[in-house]
């Protein structure tokens, strides 16, 4: 007898398909998988209206305030992101949280006998499912067995070929984009930016986050040949305020009236529990694309369902006793974005840090941004999922520091010995560490 829930042993038989989040995929993507298995589920992602989101950054707190909005206006809404930090669950459920562990059983239920009867080799293309697959599959069964009406899916990689892009959103969105991925995605921001306009459908708006011109253009010219009206947040905004603080970030946001967008009444100002200043601007996309779909939601409604949006690890404040803070910052303008926060709330003054990133992110320009204000820094690995290279981080930041004599820094593969570390020196010494 076990005592596992049913999405723990789902979970378990997840583990014999391969995991690129683990490792580098070899070859391309298809959509021709994905395509085969909705139709063996009887197309589940048919049976909810979705939010579709894609971008490199921001795109998991924008669909957790999308859904956050929308659950606030009385649309019950799942909500499907990645990576998962401690549970899985984290990737499929609300914004309010997980569903009852009795609607994930039944979509076990419904997927692993159908999956475990394929036949050998009868998937177009002759692929096999990735574990990626199988979740985006499980959580458009989750939503259909749930019965909700609406759901906010976010890309997991680039979008025209991502697993997630089977939908035929009601609306697509699409955050900052930037140089990640390139392996896969394109080593300039146009490619990369041609890759994620490929959420865009015929007629479906299109909401866009402030874009560097290159992307900007992209996503104008593809939206203009599927027929699809743009909504862009410069020139939807008007003003936005941000001011974040140890309790939270106070947001004011101005809209302009654009041409058959969205109107609001007045303008939006709150709180939110993400702090990191940025998260305004993904607040003022959220809060534009649900305002467009409900024309007749109210500023209150949407400012309470911003209010109570939550994502761990966006510039999370980990301890009451100590300034602790977690952020998965993994491009070099979000680390940018986040030690500007960070000295917003803490001052210039002395600081600590922990820091580790996967293989293929551009650590040289981003350990030149640590070059100030740090006068303590662990260099760790990301755990055991991702690939990385120690060895290449800590020549960056060694050379980000040479001939500082004021900063110590050290070097070890042993993450949960560096942050324990860490963490205990912090709350001795009350000194911020991020």
């Amino acid at each position: 007898m076990t005592d596992k829930t049913q999405t723990e042993l789902f979970v378990e038989w997840l583990d014999n398909f391969l995991d690129y989040e683990r490792i580098k995929k070899k070859g391309g993507f298809s959509l021709d998988t994905m395509r085969f298995l909705v139709e063996r589920c009887h197309h589940p992602e048919r049976d909810f209206s979705s939010v579709h989101i894609a971008g490199s950054k921001g795109k998991g707190s924008v669909s957790t305030m999308i859904a956050s909005i929308l659950a606030e206006l009385g649309q019950p809404t799942g909500l499907y992101t990645s990576p998962h930090l401690i549970d899985f669950t984290e990737r499929v459920g609300t914004p309010r949280g997980p569903f009852d562990d009795s609607i994930y059983g039944k979509a076990c239920d419904a997927i692993v006998p159908l999956i475990d009867s394929i036949i050998p080799g009868s998937i177009p293309g002759g692929n096999e499912p990735s574990w990626f697959e199988l979740v985006t599959l499980f959580a458009f069964v989750t939503f259909r067995e749930a019965g909700i009406p609406w759901a906010a899916v976010e890309t997991g990689l680039g979008g025209r070929l991502d697993a997630t892009n089977v939908l035929t959103p009601k609306a697509s969105v699409i955050t900052p984009i930037e140089l990640e991925h390139t392996e896969y995605l394109g080593d300039t921001i146009g490619k990369i930016a041609g890759e994620k306009a490929g959420i865009i459908k015929k007629g479906i708006p299109v909401f866009l986050a402030a874009q560097k011109t290159e992307a900007r253009n992209v996503f104008e010219g593809a939206a203009r040949a599927h027929g699809s009206p743009v909504f862009s947040m410069e020139d939807a905004i008007g003003e936005i305020r941000a001011e974040p603080s140890r309790n939270g970030l106070t947001y004011g946001i101005h809209f302009n009236r654009l041409p058959g967008g969205a109107v609001f009444s007045r303008p939006l100002a709150g709180k939110l529990r993400l702090v990191n200043a940025v998260q305004a601007e993904n607040a003022a996309l959220a809060a534009y694309t649900a305002k467009y779909l409900f024309p007749d939601a109210t500023e209150g409604a949407i400012e309470r369902g911003l209010e109570r949006a939550w994502l761990p690890g966006r510039f999370e404040f980990a301890s009451d006793s100590a300034d602790i803070v977690l952020d998965g910052a993994h491009t070099v303008r979000s680390v940018a974005l986040t030690l500007e926060t960070f000295r917003s709330v803490y001052g210039a003054a002395d600081a600590h840090l922990v820091f580790a990133c996967a293989a293929d992110k551009a650590v040289d320009e981003m350990a030149e941004l640590f070059s100030a204000g740090f006068t303590r820094i662990t260099v760790t690995r990301p755990g055991e999922r991702k690939q990385s290279d120690i060895v290449r981080a800590a020549k960056a930041f060694a050379r980000a520091f040479d001939g500082k004599t004021d900063v110590e820094l050290s070097i070890t593969a042993d993450y949960a010995e560096a942050i324990a570390i860490a963490v205990d020196r912090a709350k001795k010494s009350g000194v911020p560490l991020l």
